[in-house]
Formats: structure tokens, sequence, C-alpha cells
């Protein structure tokens, strides 16, 4: 089995953590635990610890010893699913800052999903674990004070197997999101430039009408000029506070 305990990035990054993956192997005799570790992260001063907070149960032989190692693992495999919950649920607040670039959303994104990955690979298989450790517990007729203290474990392994998989939803959700919002800024962004070359256009037709060299109402007069500024700014008024009002501008 796969212990994991969480190393923050030396750049302080919010969305990246180095995850370290601990291994674990463990051989069980009638009358005792040996466990079998690659590298050195893993605290078994924690293990001993349970089994000293529960020493009334080491009289019901191994079986407790084992627990104590499970219980240990499973709960850092909780430790690294409600970090990667708490950083999704600053990335959905991020989704909705005016200030936050897409594109950092998007990268943030995919890093969280490849923490996710990491983390699946590594929960959802303690369910096997468990399933082979009480199948053998009944096989060997363990004694039966262990069964509530089991029951318990297992139901902490499927809950951060469930976890899990409701995090890949979410993390689907938040991809989707980003991209509907980015559409809905280009669309915000495009009924703009309209608005704003509708406005500019008012101008460019009026001079360009009166500009004709063919005489037209106020020909080579000063209220002629007059007449043209009014209209400009009647129409370009006109048509900014319609724009304005429909939130395009």
């Amino acid at each position: 089995m796969y212990a994991v305990d969480l190393e923050p990035e030396v750049d302080g990054s919010q969305f990246t953590d180095n995850l370290q993956v601990r291994k674990i192997s463990a051989f069980v005799f009638p009358r005792g635990l040996i466990t079998v570790r690659s590298e050195a992260g893993f605290d078994i001063e924690e293990v001993v610890r349970r089994w000293d907070d529960n020493s009334d149960l080491l009289q019901h032989g191994v079986g407790a010893l084992i627990h104590g190692l499970l219980d240990t693992v499973v709960d850092s495999h909780f430790t690294a699913v409600q970090t990667l919950d708490d950083k999704m649920e600053d990335l959905e607040g991020d989704l909705f800052d005016e200030q936050t670039l897409s594109g950092a959303v998007q990268r943030a994104t995919y890093n969280v999903r490849k923490e996710l990955v990491a983390r699946r690979r590594i929960v959802l298989p303690m369910r096997e674990v468990m399933n082979a450790v009480l199948r053998h517990r009944k096989d060997f007729d363990s004694p039966t004070e262990l069964d509530p203290w089991y029951d318990d474990l297992y139901d902490h392994v499927l809950r951060a197997s469930e976890w899990t998989e409701s995090l890949r939803d979410i993390v689907t959700t938040i991809f989707e999101t980003n991209l509907s919002l980015q559409d809905a800024r280009l669309n915000n962004v495009m009924k703009k430039l309209t608005a704003w070359a509708a406005i500019i256009a008012v101008p460019t037709a009026v001079t360009g009408y009166f500009g004709q060299n063919v005489p037209y109402p106020g020909f080579g007069k000063d209220w002629g000029v007059v007449l043209s500024l009014a209209i400009i700014l009647i129409i370009g008024i006109a048509l900014y506070v319609t724009f304005k009002r429909k939130n395009w501008i």
C-alpha cells in the first residue's frame, strides 16, 4: 500500500504541491507484524502512537497492529484529498474574478487535474487492500471485538474513494465553466466593439453626406455647420444611451 504526504513547492503557488508517495509492505505473522519501507519519509512513530492510544486493543492480537497501520495510511489519504478539495474551492472563486487571467485559471485547472489523477492511483486501490484484509481476517477466525474498528476503517476508505470521484466531476465542471466564461467575455467584447463602431459610423456618415459637391441644406452657410454637428451629437448620444441600457457598453 501507499501512504502520502505533501511538501509545498518552493514557488509557493497555491495550485501546486509535491506529493510524496511512501510505499509500505507488511508481513503478517500470528504474533507479529513486520513493515518494510523503502523510503524514510513515512512516520512510523505516528503508527506507534496510535497503538499506544488504543493499547486496550492490543490484547486482541496482531489484528490491532494491522488496524493501526492501515488507519494511519488512510488518514494520509484523507489529508491529501482534503488539500486538493481546498484548492478546487479557491479555483472556483478565481473563475469569476475579473482580475484573474483565463490562462492562469487554465494552467491551475490542468495542475489540479494532474494532482487528482495521482491521488486516485493511490486512494482507489486501497479498497482492494481492505477487502483482502477483511477476507483473510474471516478466514483465520480473528477476534470479533475488532470488527467495529475494521468496519469504521473500511467506511473511511470508501469515503476517500467517493471523495476523489466527486472531485473528478468538480474539476471537469471547473474546466467547462472556464471555457463558457471565456465565450461569454468574448461576446461582451464583440458587443462593445459593435456598439462603438455604430457610434463612430454616425459622424462618418454625416460628414460624408455634407461633404458632397452638390448643394445641401445649409450649403455655404454657417448654420449648415451647426446643423451637421447637431445631427452628429443627437444621433451619437441616442446610440450611446441605447447601447448603455442594453449593457453593450
